[in-house]
């Protein structure tokens, strides 16, 4: 849908627009339809393939530079002064999200949390992936250390 929406704005991201305006405009547009609910969902190795792989087609086209020039991906970045930054963009997303719902006190934050025990062992499973991921998020260098608490 991202594809779409950006080939409907063609003209506004490949004009000859200031390239700071043209790049915020991406992210207004573009990454808000790419990321919407990103922050709830598991991010496999394909899916972050293919968010990798979209960040530098819309930069390319945002530059019009064609798959045929050869022109290797630093090179691309260099051109627009960018660093790939839509996975980092979701991982704080989902520090954001996390912390938003651990400040709750609701079902989904005992489920998070793993308070409540189910009865199957794929549940086992993933409630060992949340502990880990959240053991992550807090030592991980994405975490605010100076948050105020509320």
């Amino acid at each position: 849908m991202a594809k779409a929406a950006f080939n409907t704005k063609n003209t506004l991201f490949t004009s000859k627009l200031d390239l700071n305006l043209r790049k915020k405009l991406i992210k207004c547009y573009i990454w808000g339809i790419a990321l919407y609910g990103a922050e709830t969902g598991t991010l496999r190795a394909a899916d972050q393939k293919y968010l990798e792989s979209f960040e530098m087609w819309y930069w390319r086209r945002m530059e019009k530079i064609s798959w045929t020039d050869h022109v290797r991906k630093e090179e691309v970045l260099l051109r627009v002064n960018e660093q790939r930054n839509i996975l980092h963009e979701i991982r704080k997303r989902k520090v954001n999200w996390i912390g938003h719902i651990l400040r709750r006190n609701c079902l989904l934050k005992q489920v998070i949390e793993g308070k409540i025990k189910g009865r199957w062992k794929w549940q086992e499973d993933e409630e060992e992936d949340v502990r880990n991921y959240w053991m992550t998020l807090r030592t991980g260098e994405d975490t605010l250390i100076s948050r105020k608490k509320l």
